[in-house]
């Protein structure tokens, strides 16, 4: 890490002391069609996460993961149940309503990295500030901020294609919280990347999770890597289930 930024530790707490959860998915459920058949993914499925709290999602493919990041993302409206930002229900927003939560509270890493493959590390990591308002330079110093303290400050100008992919995916990383989001859902961010670099990437993440008190869904199926979170649960028979 770079030893000059200006990243802080939060204060020492437990995610527990504060009053309600950041992300509460309560008695989320929803369904697909298949054919003639309905296929019951999540079933008034429950899911608190509080500030600075780790949570590792793990589950089979096709068990619900990525439906109940997108629910919990706002991407996607549940059938039934709520879904709670900082205590508040969102289930009857408007889109504009949704969008602008998304921009401002919740970041997004997945699995295939989603870089502009025209714009060095530096303008990927800009972009989604300035489309927030932010003024060039200010997002510009903000941007190389981020990057170098997630080991990346050699690598600024360079494009996608002159990275390598666990490079790659650390400037995801630092797209997805450059709006300073209180909320960071990851699907598989490690997936397509061999255990060296993947353990590596993971740890850059853990490093900003605890410097910036985001409370974080990671959904992955690497069990080394769920190890080394606050907490584990997987999807069963449509229920989040913690695990011991």
């Amino acid at each position: 890490m770079d030893e000059t930024t200006t990243i802080k530790e939060p204060a020492t707490s437990t995610a527990e002391d504060d009053d309600h959860p950041i992300l509460f998915l309560h008695g989320v459920s929803r369904q697909f069609r298949q054919g003639d058949a309905t296929l019951d993914i999540l079933r008034s499925a429950e899911l608190a996460v509080w500030a600075g709290q780790s949570v590792a999602l793990v589950a089979p493919s096709g068990a619900g993961k990525s439906t109940l990041l997108h629910i919990a993302g706002l991407l996607e409206h549940a059938d039934a149940g709520e879904v709670y930002i900082d205590g508040v229900a969102t289930s009857h927003m408007t889109d504009v309503e949704r969008t602008r939560i998304r921009r401002a509270d919740i970041g997004f890493v997945y699995q295939f990295h989603h870089l502009l493959p025209e714009f060095s590390a530096l303008e990927n990591v800009m972009l989604p500030q300035m489309i927030r308002g932010l003024g060039r330079n200010e997002a510009s110093a903000r941007a190389a901020e981020l990057l170098s303290y997630l080991g990346l400050k050699g690598r600024l100008p360079h494009r996608p294609t002159e990275m390598s992919g666990g490079e790659q995916q650390r400037v995801a990383i630092a797209r997805a919280v450059a709006n300073a989001p209180r909320i960071l859902l990851a699907d598989e961010p490690t997936g397509n990347l061999d255990v060296r670099t993947s353990e590596h990437v993971f740890a850059t993440l853990g490093h900003l999770v605890r410097a910036t008190n985001l409370a974080t869904i990671v959904a992955t199926h690497n069990l080394d890597i769920a190890g080394q979170m606050d907490r584990r649960v997987t999807i069963r028979d449509g229920q989040v289930v913690e695990i011991t």
